[in-house]
């Protein structure tokens, strides 16, 4: 199949390109400037102490909301571009080439596609222009201490009194939510129904009394997400988004939009082709083990494969979308491929660097390419959890995609 552009989505790609050439803030244009799932990206830069940090996250929002691509996936109706499916593909693809960072977050990706779904439209109106407008961050309040993989096992209770809910429980692993405004989460509104039919979506104001935010500190000493507890939260009932004790299918839309993503390998390529090249430099020499070892640059070969894969499945995800239809294992397909693969990808570069990549300070004169593989290798290691379990996305292909009998 020929993938290439069409006369028409060249122009459109040359213009996206122009566009960020020219509205970039300098912060985003460093390529070594290294950020974590949260930190020293949009979400977190907007609330930085740093008045020039902010400033930069306010400018990148502004220069995004003039062309309507904050939101370039959503109807026009609804403040967003209405870009078609492979607009959308071939903008994503000439951020993630820049290293330019989205904006609006989960607000943009993932809850503004299930309002515009299944919200009441005074729910849109409320939220979906402050969205649009970089004016209010959401994080996502879905996993429990004993509800990861399994998630329709939660028990944070939320109790129907007059036009309230009450909310007590807990959540974990909410990423962002120290930088967020709202949250959006699945709570048990029945706990005598089946586990997948007692629940309800509802959106909270974070600073709601009774909610408390503690970051968790990961292994590479980033706080990308924290524990979030509800002690007798008082939430309007019109903050619930579709019928009660429906959530979970309010919910399961929102994994949609999550699980297809198709930027993943534009970023892997990057990397992959910053290895290579500082291998191929003197001081690259000294330091990786490419020269003498035939073994890595196999294995280099293979990663460049797999990105090749990676970049044919997502554009299969394009042809699916648009055709009118809705991905589903195939996009679980890519997801578990794409984490799968990036994680081997930092592999392969701590290996190329040997005892170098025990080196953590991206400052050290010792450190090749500023450590990038090092803490590479870290933040890949929860990629096959978050958004899904790589268990979870083989039973879905499993069952969804081959037809096999559930276990």
């Amino acid at each position: 199949m020929d993938w290439s552009d069409s006369p028409e989505q060249k122009a459109f790609r040359e213009d996206v390109s122009s566009f960020i050439q020219q509205r970039l803030p300098e912060r985003y244009r460093d390529p070594d400037r290294g950020t974590g799932l949260f930190e020293g990206g949009w979400q977190s830069d907007r609330k930085s102490p740093d008045p020039d940090v902010q400033s930069a996250a306010q400018m990148w929002a502004a220069a995004l909301a003039e062309r309507g691509w904050i939101a370039p996936h959503w109807p026009k109706q609804f403040g967003g571009a209405g870009l078609t499916v492979v607009e959308q593909f071939i903008f994503n693809h000439e951020m993630a080439k820049a290293g330019a960072p989205s904006v609006g977050g989960m607000g943009v990706s993932m809850l503004g596609p299930t309002l515009i779904v299944h919200g009441s439209p005074e729910q849109k109106a409320e939220h979906l222009p402050k969205i649009l407008s970089g004016e209010v961050a959401w994080a996502e309040g879905y996993s429990e201490p004993g509800a990861g993989s399994d998630l329709a096992s939660l028990q944070t209770r939320a109790v129907r009194e007059g036009d309230e809910y009450v909310i007590n429980g807990q959540k974990i692993w909410t990423s962002g939510a120290q930088y967020a405004d709202w949250l959006f989460a699945l709570v048990r509104t029945d706990p005598d129904a089946p586990k997948h039919r007692g629940i309800s979506f509802l959106v909270i104001d974070r600073n709601t009394p009774g909610i408390s935010i503690r970051p968790l500190t990961d292994m590479g000493w980033n706080q990308p997400f924290n524990e979030t507890f509800f002690e007798d939260v008082r939430v309007p009932a019109k903050n619930r988004v579709g019928d009660e004790n429906r959530g979970w299918y309010v919910g399961m839309t929102l994994l949609d939009f999550e699980r297809s993503g198709i930027g993943t390998s534009v970023m892997a390529r990057r990397q992959l082709q910053s290895l290579i090249d500082y291998a191929r430099t003197a001081e690259g020499r000294s330091k990786s083990q490419f020269v003498n070892n035939p073994a890595l640059r196999l294995e280099a070969a293979d990663r460049h494969i797999e990105i090749e894969i990676e970049e044919a499945m997502s554009l299969r995800i394009v042809s699916i979308q648009a055709a009118g239809q809705i991905p589903n294992y195939e996009s679980s397909m890519v997801k578990m491929f794409g984490s799968e693969s990036l994680q081997r990808l930092q592999r392969l570069g701590t290996r190329a660097f040997g005892l170098y990549s025990n080196i953590w300070d991206e400052d050290d004169q010792h450190a090749p390419l500023r450590a990038t593989f090092t803490h590479g290798y870290i933040w890949s290691i929860p990629m096959t959890i978050a958004g899904g379990t790589s268990e979870i996305q083989r039973n879905i292909i499993a069952t969804r995609g081959l037809g096999l009998p559930r276990g």
